[in-house]
């Protein structure tokens, strides 16, 4: 499915990607693991084609994010850590832009509002303009946006950041839906324990260099995750 091959991005002098190389297959829940300004966010937005990178390639299903940029991502739905919704418009108006854009036809969107909506009870909130929600409600629409057109593959940068765990449990299992039906997850986070739990392969990443990947169990062996996530961070 996806394939992220020497994926490298500089900043000045800084690599803040080196050479990076990961494939994502159909089905999996993909995690993707390290500090703070290791190079995760720049990796996902070079993925999602939002952000250029120096040299490498990015493809889906031998669909390319530079020569089939649009094919490329309309097969994706991307979430970052801080969704920039437009506070104008209430929040329904908001998913039947993000649903134009998609070309979701009218009862398909209509029936996957009613439902994701009614998942985060934000059902209720929709005529509210968005610039009255809290975070957290952004949040849940920005998910929401991403479910409508039935990506295959959905990047997400700490999407459990300012969900309540109602709403992180419900989220959990939209992403295991997905897979369910032949889709892909690839998504960062600090919450280990989530990690754990619910990825089937991870990759950490220190100073924009990949340094381990692979199953869950082949990770962390006989340790948890964050044992070998501190080990490897200490490791010079």
């Amino acid at each position: 499915m996806l394939k992220i091959e020497h994926l490298t991005k500089t900043f000045g002098d800084k690599k803040a990607v080196d050479d990076l190389s990961l494939e994502i297959g159909a089905g999996e829940i993909y995690g993707f693991i390290g500090h703070n300004g290791a190079g995760k966010t720049t990796t996902l937005k070079s993925v999602c084609g939002i952000q250029s990178f120096d040299s490498g390639s990015v493809t889906l299903d031998g669909l390319s994010v530079i020569s089939d940029p649009i094919a490329f991502k309309k097969q994706i739905a991307y979430i970052p850590d801080n969704p920039d919704l437009y506070d104008f418009m209430s929040g329904i108006k908001y998913l039947n832009f993000i649903a134009d854009i998609f070309k979701v036809d009218e009862n398909t969107r209509a029936e996957r509002i009613e439902k994701y909506a009614g998942i985060f009870s934000l059902t209720d909130d929709l005529a509210q303009p968005i610039s009255a929600y809290s975070h957290g409600m952004k949040q849940k629409l920005a998910i929401i946006s991403a479910w409508l057109h039935n990506p295959r593959l959905i990047i997400m940068d700490e999407p459990f950041v300012g969900l309540d765990p109602k709403a992180s449990h419900s989220l959990k299992q939209m992403m295991r839906e997905i897979c369910e039906n032949g889709g892909a997850i690839f998504f960062s986070t600090h919450v280990l324990e989530v990690a754990e739990k619910l990825c089937d392969k991870v990759a950490i990443i220190k100073d924009g260099r990949l340094i381990k990947k692979g199953t869950m169990d082949e990770v962390k062996g006989d340790e948890s995750l964050e044992e070998v996530f501190l080990e490897l961070e200490a490791e010079k």
